[in-house]
């Protein structure tokens, strides 16, 4: 995390020295001046080891945040392909159940027509035989009654 600072890395240091001298004694371009190591032990000088705990924290939390939006894309990406498999699927048994409707509404026709045209056909017959009746009816009326219909006919016993 942060540097660490020793004393005797200092030696240099004197109460005569002013800030800017300070800084000529720690620069990184002074090949004598003490280098200061970050807590990684990449063994590069730090410009702020305040910084370095901080910036390593953000870096984490950037990894960390990152790790979980793509965890959190593959879990909508898989929603997603289930529910599309879903949908799927129901429009294969719609599609099934369509076809199955269809028959059934083809076959009620048929039966619709078939009974159509039975229904006129008995229709028609009655008609016929109510005439028939009506012509034996007046057969009847304007024909006397003779003996040569069978319930006239009487036997010799």
């Amino acid at each position: 995390m942060l540097s660490s600072l020793y004393a005797s890395d200092f030696t240099a240091l004197d109460e005569s020295l002013t800030p800017w001298d300070f800084s000529n004694i720690l620069s990184p371009f002074n090949p004598t001046s003490p280098k200061l190591t970050s807590s990684s032990g990449s063994g590069e000088p730090n410009e702020n080891p305040v910084m370095d705990g901080s910036n390593r924290n953000m870096e984490d939390r950037k990894r960390r945040r990152m790790i979980s939006n793509r965890e959190s894309a593959r879990r909508s990406r898989m929603r997603k392909q289930r529910h599309l498999e879903n949908l799927r699927n129901h429009v294969n048994r719609f599609r099934v159940e369509n076809r199955e409707l269809n028959n059934g509404l083809q076959f009620l026709l048929y039966q619709c027509n078939r009974l159509r045209t039975e229904n006129e056909w008995l229709r028609l017959e009655r008609t016929m035989l109510g005439q028939k009746l009506s012509n034996i009816s007046q057969n009847m009326v304007f024909q006397p009654f003779s003996s040569a219909w069978p319930c006239n006919i009487v036997t010799a016993e």
